[in-house]
């Protein structure tokens, strides 16, 4: 690729919802426009980007690229609040929007900035980027399920499919156009439970005008591909002008970067990695183990996890299981697991870490299933290395991701709704011995088709070039003087 004069280059704002699974992709896509020559800032909060730097190799990793640069805003937060809460992230877009507006501004105006990837989330920031005539484009950590439910919510409203009783959880959603046919009411969103009428209605306000936002951003950016998600692509794509489908976006840089560099792109953790779980890793059989994580977000009560506990040692399965410091209930914490022989079944087949290189961990031989929260990132890093999943979804859009993986997709199993040592037991005895040939070959399909998309001609890396060339378009039509 030719290098442009400084006039010429693109330089790119990229700003993240301040949460681990949103900043790791949003950094993988930053560096694929450092690829490109481009300056980028990435503008992340103060809390972010110390644990960044104290857990990682994050400076090291963008310090060949001249034309990159860091800076930070407060959150509005005191530094006690737990932000990873899931039942006070309101608090954090709050917090956010209230402290980031006047230096987002003074950032847009006096670095010059030639356009804004904004997290689709950051609702705020739009309204800022039009006032000083910063073209927006909108980036979306989620699948494009996710998506396309989300665009259907205030017709769901509308229509009387939401709010919905318990009793018709297993009922199959009416006005979901392309996932009327197998879409239940409990695969939805599940901010879209026990709702009264005047929540309803919110929900419909509130999802009306971030797609309304979404539709106004000159082009919308997804981490998936066309492979994967096609039909629902298609459905976005008659509602916004432009959707660029370039993920999965690490793999797509690993790609780019070439085998000798791929390490320094894993260095998107908040929390320290337990690098300890590898060698353990190493000494058991080929697709013996089963990997067991949460995600970043997710937290259970006691009983939950000895449910799980219980369900893992009995599957007579080795198990790598991450259980972060805040992963349980705080109410709960005094109550620690003591049985004797959940604590002996553990030490002879389980390994606990506090947080695991998942990336790694996934791609391990030893690995041969994936006990998940499905979230959309921890989805798309099972694909690329093609390890069949047991879903357990948690909220918002991993319910619906857990039925694509399960019903659509069928590279893994769906457990949503239940916690039940009988069926942790039986469903990982289905994940790895009874059903493991049949996902697994289902997977190894996907992940081909992955790396389809991701190598050069694919989907993916078509659809970066083009995202490129249209960031590019943008300063041809900034007048000179």
């Amino acid at each position: 690729m030719e290098h442009q004069s400084s006039t010429q280059i693109p330089h790119v704002l990229i700003f993240p919802v301040p949460l681990q699974g949103h900043v790791g992709p949003l950094l993988d896509l930053a560096e694929l426009l450092c690829l490109a020559y481009f300056k980028i800032t990435f503008l992340h909060t103060t809390h972010n980007h110390q644990w960044l730097t104290k857990h990682t190799d994050i400076e090291a990793r963008f310090s060949r690229y001249p034309g990159f640069k860091y800076k930070t805003v407060p959150d509005g937060l005191p530094d006690a609040h737990p932000r990873t809460d899931p039942l006070r992230l309101s608090e954090l877009f709050k917090g956010l929007a209230s402290s980031a507006k006047p230096l987002l501004r003074d950032i847009l105006v006096g670095d010059k900035v030639t356009c804004l990837i904004l997290d689709e989330w950051l609702s705020f920031a739009y309204e800022i980027a039009s006032e000083v005539q910063v073209p927006v484009m909108a980036f979306s950590t989620s699948g494009a399920c996710f998506t396309w439910i989300l665009h259907c919510i205030p017709k769901l409203v509308e229509a009387g499919d939401i709010p919905f009783k318990d009793e018709e959880m297993d009922k199959l959603v009416k006005n979901a156009p392309g996932m009327d046919s197998f879409l239940r009411y409990r695969d939805l969103p599940s901010f879209c439970r026990k709702l009264d009428t005047s929540s309803c209605r919110k929900l419909q306000h509130r999802f009306s005008g971030e797609i309304q936002l979404i539709k106004q951003a000159h082009s919308f950016i997804l981490n998936t591909f066309e492979d994967l998600e096609g039909p629902c692509l298609s459905l976005i794509r008659e509602h916004c002008s432009k959707v660029y489908s370039i993920g999965p976006l690490h793999a797509h840089l690993d790609y780019k970067l070439g085998t000798k560099e791929k390490t320094l792109s894993n260095t998107n953790n908040f929390l320290e990695v337990d690098q300890s779980c590898i060698s353990w890793l190493d000494h058991k059989p080929d697709k013996s183990v089963v990997y067991v994580s949460f995600g970043s977000l997710a937290i259970l009560t006691k009983d939950q996890l000895t449910e799980f506990w219980v369900g893992l040692v009995q599957s007579n399965k080795y198990f790598l299981w991450v259980i972060r410091p805040d992963l349980v209930i705080k109410s709960d914490l005094n109550s620690p697991i003591t049985q004797d022989y959940l604590l002996d079944g553990t030490k002879k087949r389980g390994c606990i870490v506090k947080w695991a290189p998942q990336k790694e961990v996934l791609a391990h031989r030893a690995v041969g299933g994936f006990f998940t929260h499905c979230g959309w990132n921890s989805i798309l890093e099972s694909i690329v290395t093609g390890v069949p999943m047991l879903c357990w979804p948690y909220f918002t859009d991993q319910l619906i991701n857990s039925r694509y993986v399960s019903y659509i997709w069928k590279i893994g199993l769906d457990m949503k709704d239940t916690c039940d040592r009988t069926r942790v037991k039986n469903m990982i005895n289905d994940l790895m011995e009874r059903k493991h040939d049949k996902l697994e070959t289902s997977m190894s399909i996907m992940s081909h088709l992955t790396n389809k998309s991701i190598s050069e001609g694919g989907s993916s890396y078509t659809n970066l070039d083009h995202l490129i060339e249209e960031i590019k378009a943008f300063i041809k039509k900034e007048p000179t003087f």
